[in-house]
């Protein structure tokens, strides 16, 4: 937003804006690969830490490349680094969950330049 607003005018919610800034965001996207076999989530399934919300999945479906279940989703950025493991709710059933740190296929972009 800095290429856009003067942050030395007054406009009204200027107040909120430095404070969410200073803050940084309440929620992060991630990536999650999930240990699930035939079923796949579709939209808006729970993610949860230690049984309690933290988040919810804006897509997914199985990679067919890496021969895993996958998930994109939005938690509370105090649970969105590499490693952290969480659940996924489908069909109401809990399945163990890992955020991913980088690409699970051709992270480097080797396969891309060859």
């Amino acid at each position: 937003m800095d290429a856009f607003i003067n942050w030395n005018k007054d406009f009204i919610g200027k107040a909120a804006t430095l404070k969410a800034r200073k803050d940084g965001p309440d929620q992060r996207l991630v990536t999650m690969v999930i240990d699930v076999d035939a079923i796949d989530v579709s939209n808006d399934e729970a993610i949860l830490k230690d049984g309690q919300a933290v988040g919810y999945v804006s897509s997914g479906g199985y990679a067919h490349r890496v021969g895993q279940s996958m998930a994109m989703g939005y938690v509370k950025s105090a649970y969105a680094g590499a490693g952290t493991k969480l659940q996924v709710e489908i069909l109401g059933l809990f399945y163990d969950a890992k955020i991913l740190g980088e690409a699970v296929y051709d992270p480097n972009g080797a396969l891309m330049r060859g």
